[in-house]
């Protein structure tokens, strides 16, 4: 099932997120759909924040296309190494900036089955596995670069939010008046 993804300037979006507390068949469900919705929308890792859900877990793919799970993971070592690349983000659509951050990462997790793990990655696995742990702790990526760049970022989004609720209450109000002639004319009809 696709998911709604939330986006920049959802109050989730900068929460830390909660342990899973129990990997069962509604967590392996919710990573089938976490899936599908990051295939969907051509992403390479979503978050559950970025789905509405305050839980620890992400998944990943890589240009490797294995489907990962990460479920209460901990980034346990990081290479002094580091490396920059232009990181983009399913919650801040087409808004892109160079990060810099570690080429290697190892993390302990979870997987879909309960069972813990421990992957040392580099890459763009690596990338992805920073990019959405940070998720998990409300930091977006926006937030490792240029200040000025995430303040425009955000304001940018604000207005479009604004926008949209703009539009939302004029809809509504637009159908409150559509219902309101129909009751009108049927109460005339039943005189």
């Amino acid at each position: 099932m696709i998911l709604e993804i939330t986006k920049l300037g959802e109050e989730i979006l900068r929460q830390k997120a909660e342990p899973v507390a129990e990997v069962n068949d509604e967590i392996r469900k919710l990573a089938e759909d976490m899936f599908e919705t990051m295939i969907e929308a051509n992403g390479v890792g979503l978050a559950a924040p970025q789905v509405g859900l305050s839980l620890r877990m992400f998944v990943a793919m890589a240009d490797d296309d294995v489907k990962r799970v990460f479920i209460n993971p901990q980034i346990i070592k990081t290479s002094e190494e580091v490396g920059e690349y232009e990181e983009g983000c399913l919650s801040i659509p087409q808004v892109y900036e160079s990060i810099t951050r570690p080429v290697r990462v190892t993390v302990q997790a979870l997987n879909e089955k309960g069972r813990p793990f421990t992957l040392e990655a580099d890459g763009l696995l690596a990338r992805i596995i920073q990019h959405e742990y940070d998720h998990l702790d409300g930091i977006l990526y926006i937030d490792r670069g240029d200040k000025a760049f995430a303040d425009k970022t955000e304001a940018q989004f604000k207005k479009r939010a604004e926008r949209a609720a703009e539009k939302a209450r004029e809809k509504e109000a637009k159908a409150r008046k559509i219902a309101a002639k129909l009751a009108a004319k049927e109460a005339k009809k039943a005189k």
